[in-house]
C-alpha cells in the first residue's frame, strides 16, 4: 500500500512518517511538502527506501491532485486547518482517494462534514480530526461511550505546554480557537460560547498536574453529538501549562489583534521568533487529555475517566499514522465524511492497543 503524508516535513506530519516507517508494512511513504528540504533530511534521517519526498503547493488544486494520485490513502498533516482542511478534501475527492487527517479546527471540521453526501455518492472515506485532540480524544470517547448502557455528558480537556511544539500552524492554530464565539453541545442542542470563557482547573496526570482550561474552539463538540445518540452535553475545554499564555492570548483578543486571517498570521509571526524567549517548566513541557464520561451502567450512575500524557508530536502524529494505515489496509468500511467516534470507523480497541504498541500510555478512572 502506498500512502502520502501532506504536510509530512512538519513537526505532526514527521512524527507520522516516521511511525508509518518504523510500525507499518506500507509499501511507499510520500513525504509531500512545500519545505522540501526539511522533507530530504527527514528521509535521509529515516534511510528507508521506501520513502519518496513531493514538493506540493498547498494552495493549488491541481498540484494537490498530482501528489495525491498514484496513492492508497492520504494523510493530512498540514495546517493551520482552517484554511486548507476543505481545499484538502475537496482535492481529494477529485483524486478519488480516502483520507485521514489531525484536522483541529471547529469550523473547518463543520466545513468538511458537509461534503458527507458528495464523499458517500464517490463511495470514498473522509475520516476528518483523527490525532491527539481530536482523536485520541474521540477514541476515548467512544469506547467509554460503549462501556456505558447510557452516557449523557462527556467532558473533553486538553492541556499543552509552549515548550512542547515548536510550529508555526500550532502557533497559528491556538491563536485561532482563542477567538470569538465557538461551539459547544449543551442541553442536547448546539450553542455557541465565548472563546476562552469559564476557566476550570484540570487535573492531568504527572508531571502535568493542574492546569487551567478554558471554553476553547475545538471539533470535539461539532462531532461527537452526531454519532454518539443520547448524549445531552458534549463540551471542550484545553489550555497551556503555561497560565501566563492563557491569559495572554485572551488579552490579543480583547485588543482585537485576531479578528482576521491576516492578523493571525501577523501575530503568528511574532510568536514563531518570541516565544522560544518565555519561560517554560521542562517537566511540564508535555500535552495531556482527558475525557470524562457521566451515565448509567446497569442501573446505576457512573462517571469514567481517561487521561493521557506525552510530547504533542506523538499523541498528535501516531494516530494520525495508525487511522491512515488501518485506512489503506480497507479496514475502516464507513464512506462520507465523518469522525473518529463514527459507527464503522477506527475501532476504538484496535487503535488503543496500537498506541499502546508505541508506549502511550491510557489511564482510566471509574466513580460509582
Amino acid at each position: 500500500m502506498k500512502i502520502v503524508v501532506l504536510g509530512g516535513a512538519g513537526e505532526m506530519g514527521s512524527e507520522a512518517v516516521r511511525d508509518l516507517v518504523n510500525f507499518t508494512d506500507v509499501e511507499r511513504v510520500t513525504i509531500a511538502d512545500r519545505n522540501v528540504e526539511a522533507a530530504q533530511k527527514l528521509a535521509q534521517t529515516l534511510g528507508d527506501e521506501r520513502v519518496s519526498v513531493e514538493k506540493v503547493d498547498a494552495t493549488s488544486r491541481a498540484d494537490l491532485v498530482r501528489v495525491l494520485q498514484g496513492h492508497d490513502a492520504a494523510a493530512g498533516a498540514l495546517g493551520p486547518f482552517y484554511r486548507f482542511e476543505k481545499p484538502i478534501v475537496e482535492a481529494v475527492l477529485e483524486a478519488g482517494l480516502n483520507y485521514v487527517s489531525i484536522c483541529d479546527d471547529h469550523d473547518a471540521a463543520e466545513a468538511v462534514l458537509e461534503l458527507d453526501e458528495m464523499a458517500r455518492e464517490k463511495g470514498l472515506k473522509i475520516l476528518t480530526g483523527l490525532g491527539w485532540t481530536p482523536g485520541l480524544s474521540n477514541m476515548l470517547a467512544r469506547k467509554g461511550y460503549d462501556e456505558l448502557d447510557q452516557v449523557d455528558s462527556i467532558r473533553v480537556y486538553w492541556a499543552g505546554s509552549a515548550g512542547d511544539s515548536e510550529g508555526f500552524a500550532v502557533i497559528l492554530h491556538t491563536i485561532h480557537i482563542f477567538t470569538g464565539m465557538v461551539q459547544s453541545f449543551q442541553n442536547g442542542a448546539y450553542q455557541e460560547v465565548k472563546a476562552g470563557s469559564e476557566k476550570e482547573i484540570v487535573e492531568f496526570p504527572e508531571p502535568l498536574g493542574k492546569v487551567q482550561t478554558f471554553h476553547l474552539g475545538h471539533p470535539e463538540p461539532v462531532t461527537l453529538p452526531r454519532y454518539l445518540e443520547g448524549v445531552k452535553e458534549v463540551t471542550l475545554k484545553g489550555g497551556l501549562a503555561e497560565s501566563y499564555l492563557n491569559t495572554l492570548a485572551k488579552l490579543l483578543v480583547a485588543l482585537r489583534l485576531t479578528n482576521s486571517d491576516s492578523k493571525k498570521m501577523r501575530l503568528g509571526k511574532v510568536f514563531m521568533k518570541v516565544l522560544p524567549l518565555f519561560p517554560t517548566n521542562k517537566e511540564r513541557s508535555l500535552s495531556g487529555i482527558k475525557v470524562v464520561l457521566t451515565g448509567v451502567r446497569d442501573g446505576k450512575r457512573t462517571t469514567l475517566s481517561y487521561a493521557a500524557v506525552d510530547h504533542m508530536h506523538r499523541l498528535t502524529g501516531i494516530p494520525l499514522s495508525i487511522g491512515t494505515y488501518y485506512m489503506a489496509k480497507g479496514e475502516i468500511q464507513r464512506t462520507g465524511v465523518y469522525g473518529p467516534e463514527a459507527e464503522g470507523s477506527l475501532a476504538p480497541d484496535l487503535f488503543l492497543q496500537e498506541l499502546a504498541r508505541r508506549n502511550i500510555k491510557v489511564y482510566r478512572d471509574e466513580l460509582n
